[in-house]
């Protein structure tokens, strides 16, 4: 009740607006008790990400459950994604802007939403360990995040697209993944295995550092 209120007053007066004292005044709990499951607004948007993440694979399920085209597995995830978000687009380009600050919390990248980034990645490990593609072992390995790192992309193009429903999202989706899919497909070619070890190992690096 306290995280569907929240998320309420984060759509009708914005982030920054919304203090936890209202947020508990508005769900008719003691501000102690709000206290008491979240610590802070950013623990809120914690257990919004985990909520999401959620809601993201129970709308995954009948295209990973029914494709086994890499394609298809791939566009449905993306749209699904989309679908769970639409409800939250109105305040999300402010919200955006706390989530951008890298030492935040709420970056996507942070220590503290590694669990819900994790949920995400599996969802993209799904659409590849349970697809017809033939990949390199390599690239198979690090595949899944490399589409998160690409669904992240689709987020920020989504946050600012002020198109009705967002259509440019969509197509910008129908438009991508078959460029993923080709490059997935051209992956297995030996003449590029050189530069697809290549570009892993620079990664990796980039990860380690």
């Amino acid at each position: 009740m306290i995280l569907e209120t929240a998320l309420r007053l984060f759509r009708e007066r914005g982030y920054a607006e919304t203090t936890m004292r209202a947020i508990a005044k508005e769900a008719g709990v003691a501000v102690g008790n709000a206290y008491y499951y979240f610590d802070s607004k950013e623990h809120l948007i914690q257990g919004f990400y985990d909520r999401n993440q959620l809601a993201h694979r129970v709308a995954s399920e009948p295209v990973l459950a029914n494709e086994k085209d890499f394609a298809a597995r791939l566009r449905g995830v993306l749209h699904a994604g989309i679908d769970v978000n639409v409800p939250y687009h109105s305040f999300a380009g402010t919200f955006f802007k706390s989530a951008a600050e890298p030492s935040s919390p709420l970056s996507p990248f942070s220590r503290e939403s590694s669990p819900a980034r994790e949920a995400a990645i599996a969802i993209f490990r799904d659409v590849v360990d349970g697809s017809s593609a033939k990949l390199d072992p390599e690239l198979r390995k690090e595949l899944p995040e490399l589409l998160w790192l690409s669904w992240m992309g689709v987020v920020l193009f989504w946050v600012y697209d002020r198109s009705p429903e967002q259509r440019r999202t969509r197509r910008l989706i129908d438009g991508i993944v078959p460029l993923i899919d080709r490059l997935v497909g051209l992956s297995r070619l030996r003449v590029l295995r050189p530069a697809l070890r290549q570009v892993l190992a620079l990664i990796d690096m980039i990860r380690r550092d």
